[in-house]
């Protein structure tokens, strides 16, 4: 039996029954449904194959060469859905790219093999319309604002303690959003799977419940973020942290301290005309001579303008200004949590 379901369908499915993507391993690593196992219908080469008889015969020529590919390895996609539904229903829910024959192929193979099958109408096309329309959509948002080096990572995983909701949008990216975001980090994926993983832990949450976000600019490293999603931050309520310039230093100084100073160096390359070159001379020295307290400040310098202006171009959304004095981020927290415990309009 073939079932065909919606994108709003496939996100409620795919943590109760495997999701099985059967585009080319290619287009699978390129971004993917978080959670779905990749059983490709044709290797890379063999779409590409397929695509050019298309181009050069018509559909009927190239549906000819698909068959020649897939009529030997039909035995093996059963054996590899067998192995991954092992213990469970004979059920699964699967998408192509565009809800077209790959997909309606695999369905076929699969009912035939007794699998009830949820087919995606659409599909992984349709999916990414959907998830860039919806992030943002339902959740209250609450940004948390602060300066480079207040710490408002640290301070989401303090507040989730509290009982509040999150999402980490830097630990999605794979990078922290400054110069020096990318050291220590795994390489960041393509910004098509940033954005569906974003969406996967935003379906995630409690409508009913305000999400804390930290506040970023639209790139983060190198991926971006979705622009709805985007706008849609940027109008919610942002609680702006103040932390002195002192702590914010030090925070930077022994996150970044330990990796090698040609490293660092080499990353001021990317700011080195808004530091302009003495600015950016006396930084690389001082990284250079270990004295990491200079450094720091002058690319703060730097991060504090940027960040005053990107205030003042949205300022039209509510801000609630929580001055500190400790860059320690369970005290920050509970600041945070007194200050929202005492006002309504959060």
């Amino acid at each position: 039996m073939v079932l065909p379901i919606k994108a709003s369908e496939i996100i409620e499915l795919k943590g109760k029954l495997p999701l099985i993507d059967v585009r080319s391993p290619l287009e699978f690593s390129r971004g993917h449904i978080p959670g779905a196992v990749n059983i490709p219908l044709f290797s890379d080469q063999e779409r590409a194959e397929v695509g050019t008889r298309y181009q050069q015969a018509g559909k009927d020529a190239a549906l000819l060469v698909g068959l020649d590919f897939v009529g030997v390895k039909m035995s093996g996609f059963v054996k590899k859905l067998n192995a991954i539904s092992r213990g469970k229903a004979k059920e699964v829910s699967l998408y192509c790219w565009r809800g077209g024959m790959r997909s309606a192929s695999m369905a076929w193979l699969f009912s035939t093999a007794g699998y009830k099958v949820h087919l995606l109408e659409g599909g992984y096309k349709a999916y990414r319309t959907y998830i860039r329309a919806e992030a943002g959509n339902g959740s209250p948002i609450i940004v948390l604002g602060g300066m480079t080096g207040s710490g408002k990572t640290e301070i989401l995983y303090e507040l989730r303690k509290h009982g509040e909701q999150i999402i980490d949008l830097e630990q999605l990216a794979h990078n922290k959003g400054s110069v020096f975001g990318y050291l220590g980090q795994f390489p960041q994926p393509t910004n098509e799977q940033f954005e569906n993983d974003l969406y996967d832990e935003w379906s995630k949450l409690d409508n009913s419940r305000p999400v804390w976000l930290e506040d970023e600019s639209r790139s983060i490293g190198a991926v971006g973020i979705p622009g709805p999603f985007f706008e849609r931050m940027k109008l919610h309520p942002m609680v702006l942290l103040n932390v002195p310039l002192e702590a914010r230093v030090d925070r930077l100084v022994k996150e970044y301290a330990g990796f090698d100073k040609s490293l660092l160096a080499d990353a001021l390359m990317k700011i080195a005309q808004p530091l302009g070159g003495q600015g950016f001379a006396e930084a690389v020295s001082a990284i250079i001579d270990g004295r990491f307290a200079p450094a720091i400040t002058l690319v703060l310098g730097y991060y504090d303008k940027m960040y005053r202006k990107a205030l003042h171009k949205f300022d039209n959304r509510t801000i609630f200004e929580i001055e500190t004095d400790t860059g320690d981020a369970s005290a920050n927290a509970d600041k945070i949590m007194n200050f929202i415990g005492r006002i309504k309009d959060l």
